[in-house]
């Protein structure tokens, strides 16, 4: 298993759209961040990613400091979970499309 830290900015811009006054990081920039992270750690290049499964039981809001903890399968998958302060706040299973994977 690997791990990563992604640290989202107290004022953090999708803050004040999402949701004012209870600000949240959406599910999707998390996702994104959290995949751009494990890229970048593999040695691989951001791009795209087939997402089989991901599960948010828990927001994410600015100022939260996510760890991700991540492991590539045989078949060449990662399976990563995030957490905050111990919290699991992501958790999925994602892969490189078989056509972007022959680039």
């Amino acid at each position: 298993m690997t791990a990563a830290v992604l640290q989202f900015a107290a004022d953090h811009p999708c803050g004040a759209g999402h949701f004012p006054g209870n600000p949240i990081i959406p599910g999707a920039l998390l996702l994104d961040e959290v995949l751009a992270k494990i890229a970048a750690q593999s040695g691989g290049e951001d791009g795209i990613w087939q997402v089989k499964s991901a599960k948010f039981p828990q927001p994410v809001r600015p100022g939260d400091t996510v760890r991700i903890d991540y492991a590539q399968t045989p078949a060449g998958e990662f399976r990563f979970d995030c957490t905050v302060s111990g919290n699991r706040v992501l958790s999925g299973v994602a892969g490189r499309p078989a056509e972007s994977a022959a680039l």
